[in-house]
């Protein structure tokens, strides 16, 4: 009995017994600080890369992977945690109980336990009794234990966190930095045309909606322009979205302000990057009516890509853009370890606050860009 009562109070304190590995959050967590470690390692290799926009473009991504991974683990091991510990609540009188009944055993010395005011048949069939409590409260006992032990590596998964999450965040930091340097360096890309800065500036002034704007982009090139490919790409319906991100509203939706708009509006983290989804041409970059910060890609003749609602823009107009190239920055601030922590333990969406607009034109009409992109309600 009094080793009962021991394995009790273990599992009340659960202080001096190893961790073990407590089920997906765990794993996950320890799959994002191996994912997190690679783009650190891939931060210092892109220093010395021959393309450095293209190595610090795969580092920010893979931060951007591992720290949706994080939080996906911390969001994980919160809930869990938060599970057990409405469990133990709910079933608190009966633990309590238990621990009560172990404990009077334990103070009662093993001849009185043996002994029954019944005499010899009274205490052999109590001897029965215990003989059968027994492995039902040792079981209940380690229950209770394994349960003990997950909440507190659910709690340790979250402390550790907040260390690779500060890491990690300066890292990408770093990285964003880096690559708009090396952005503004990079002297190698083909061009298609030049624009007349004037008659962009005409365009711009003068085109009441973005229909309009499109439709006068091959007015403002300055001279001759090389023509674009023909073929319209083979990969539609499974183009990767330029930025991670949440399908926040359909085409053709209505919004909060009653305006339904032909493109979709991707929810993005702070400073997501936003790349080319293929090969395409820069037609247009720059602040647009509304839109905020907007880019025109043109993959192939007569087909645009509209992003809308970037807070930083790279390149210029005309350059030829190799699939997967950064594009620009979405606007925000990365939150603090602390705020991630908690947005997690709250299991909230709201560390996606900032809005990607995206139409396709083809033809000069407005296509749905599910039809190009693998786009679904659960998009990341």
């Amino acid at each position: 009995m009094k080793t009962l009562c021991r394995l009790a109070c273990l599992a009340l304190i659960a202080l001096a017994t190893p961790l073990r590995a407590a089920g997906d959050a765990a794993e996950l967590a320890q799959a994002a600080a191996s994912e997190l470690a690679a783009a650190h390692d891939g931060l210092e290799r892109a220093e010395g890369a021959s393309d450095r926009v293209a190595a610090l473009t795969a580092t920010i991504a893979a931060y951007e992977k591992g720290l949706a991974a994080m939080r996906e683990s911390l969001r994980a091991a919160a809930l869990r945690e938060a599970r057990i510990r409405a469990e133990f609540e709910a079933q608190r009188d009966e633990i309590a109980a238990l621990l009560g009944t172990l404990q009077t055993l334990s103070r009662e010395p093993a001849p009185v336990l043996m002994l029954h005011p019944d005499g010899p048949i009274g205490t052999a069939r109590s001897g029965m009794l215990m003989a059968e409590a027994t492995p039902a409260l040792n079981a209940r006992v380690v229950e209770l234990r394994e349960r003990l032990m997950e909440a507190r590596q659910m709690r340790a998964v979250q402390e550790a966190a907040a260390d690779q999450l500060a890491q990690a965040l300066s890292g990408v930091q770093q990285a964003r930095t880096a690559l708009s340097q090396a952005v503004a360096e990079r002297t190698d890309l083909p061009r298609r045309f030049t624009a007349d800065p004037i008659k962009t500036q005409i365009l711009m002034a003068t085109a009441e909606t973005l229909r309009a704007f499109a439709e006068g982009l091959p007015e403002i090139t300055d001279g001759p322009e090389d023509p674009a490919p023909q073929d319209i790409p083979a990969l539609k319906g499974e183009l990767a979205l330029p930025v991670q991100g949440t399908l926040l509203r359909r085409a053709g939706e209505t919004d909060a302000s009653g305006i339904t708009r032909p493109g979709i509006v991707l929810a993005t983290r702070p400073r997501a990057l936003v790349t080319t989804p293929l090969p395409a041409t820069i037609r247009y970059l720059g602040p647009l009516l509304d839109y905020g910060n907007v880019i025109v890609l043109e993959p192939a003749s007569g087909l645009l890509f509209v992003l809308a609602g970037l807070d930083i823009v790279y390149g210029e107009m005309g350059e030829v853009l190799p699939q997967g190239a950064p594009i620009g920055l979405m606007g925000g601030e990365d939150p603090e370890p602390g705020a991630i922590l908690t947005q997690a333990q709250r299991g909230s969406g709201q560390d996606r606050s900032e809005t990607l607009y995206m139409e396709v034109r083809e033809g000069g009409t407005p296509q749905d860009p599910e039809t190009w992109f693998a786009v679904t309600k659960d998009t990341q």
